[in-house]
């Protein structure tokens, strides 16, 4: 027996996210108002008695000349991810999605697999035979993830490829770095994060640093620094107009969705960062900073403010979003890892995204396209 799924409202969507703890700002329907290049539906499933019991945001890119559509659900569907109980919400899915007119269906499972704890990941990083975290015994395995892996792929689902080697090529990042929040103080917290941690926040608070928040006036001085950091780090910067947009769909769905943190020091901004709360779930979304005066540490005192604030508002997790598993020292994104580590975060990989092809030929075509992009 399969749910029954169609189309819903935006104030539906946001009613059954906003009975959930913990949901993927990406799984909003604000987030369809950030995408402009793609349509946006907002999909409902009910059981017999007409109740809401799943949800998603799926993103449509069409493609150029044709009423054909990439469908794309990111760090989604909102469903009961039970492996025994997958067919029923999935395959109405399909089906509607066909209807739509996709050619592909992409989705990202918000569901974790393993977890290494920070103790790991540091030793994994002093290990010089280790090469990958993926290779690394895990803390925790996530019970059912393995199960849900084994039925997507028996029921026509293919892992998507990363795109690339550090995983941040295509699509939502399959491995991230949690800070844990719930059940700690402030003071437990500030002892998990390591000693060069600690020292640079003391360097910020000497020198003055001072970190504020900003209002959508000051995206615009978050902007240049952010555009000065993709050319230092080699990355394509987005637009401002992508962030006034994301600032004002978030925002006009809860004031306090978004918020823009500044660090100040001696009358210039050195560091900017984006932060994106929904339920008891705090991400660091973008982050940005300049290449003067670092001796200062604006980006530490940034990040501290930020977990501090997300421990008073009651937040269960700070995520740092994407990390690679590259544990190889002459990389240079596993300073990144040991940045994030450092303030006491643990590894948790999801179960990374998945392709469901309905036009084998446009889907075919479709992949080629992306590769040579």
């Amino acid at each position: 027996m399969s749910h029954h799924l169609k189309a819903i409202t935006r104030e539906e969507h946001l009613r059954f996210v906003a009975a959930r703890p913990s949901v993927s700002h990406l799984q909003l329907p604000s987030w369809g108002e950030v995408k402009p290049d793609w349509e946006a539906e907002s999909l409902g499933w009910f059981d017999d008695a007409g109740e809401l019991v799943g949800a998603a945001l799926v993103l449509l890119r069409p493609l150029p000349g044709l009423r054909r559509y990439l469908a794309y659900l990111p760090e989604g569907p909102v469903i009961d991810w039970n492996a025994a109980e997958l067919d029923r919400w999935l395959a109405p899915m399909l089906a509607h999605l066909r209807k739509r007119g996709a050619f592909s269906v992409r989705m990202g499972p918000p569901v974790v697999a393993r977890r290494w704890s920070t103790e790991t990941v540091k030793a994994a990083i002093a290990d010089p035979r280790a090469r990958r975290l993926r290779d690394v015994e895990a803390t925790v395995e996530e019970p059912g993830a393995r199960e849900i892996a084994e039925r997507l792929s028996r029921t026509g689902w293919r892992q998507a490829e990363s795109g690339g080697e550090d995983g941040f090529a295509a699509g939502q990042p399959r491995y991230v770095c949690q800070v844990p929040l719930a059940g700690r103080s402030l003071e437990q917290i500030r002892n998990g994060l390591n000693q060069q941690w600690r020292r640079n926040i003391r360097k910020a608070e000497k020198a003055g640093v001072k970190v504020v928040q900003g209002g959508q006036e000051e995206l615009r001085a978050f902007h240049e620094l952010y555009v000065e950091t993709a050319e230092r780090d080699g990355f394509v910067p987005r637009p401002l107009a992508y962030f006034e947009r994301m600032w004002t769909a978030l925002t006009a769905e809860d004031p306090d969705r978004m918020r823009l943190y500044l660090a100040h020091h001696d009358g210039e901004v050195l560091a900017a960062a984006t932060m994106v709360t929904v339920g008891d779930h705090v991400w660091y979304s973008y982050g940005a900073s300049t290449a003067r005066r670092r001796e200062v540490q604006p980006s530490t005192a940034l990040q501290w403010r930020m977990m501090c604030d997300a421990h008073e508002r009651g937040a269960r997790v700070y995520d740092f979003r994407g990390i690679t598993d590259t544990l190889d020292e002459h990389d240079h994104l596993l300073g990144l890892l040991r940045f994030k580590v450092g303030a006491g975060g643990e590894a948790v990989e999801y179960l990374g995204e998945w392709d469901h092809p309905l036009g084998k030929v446009l889907h075919r075509a479709f992949r080629l396209y992306m590769s040579r992009r």
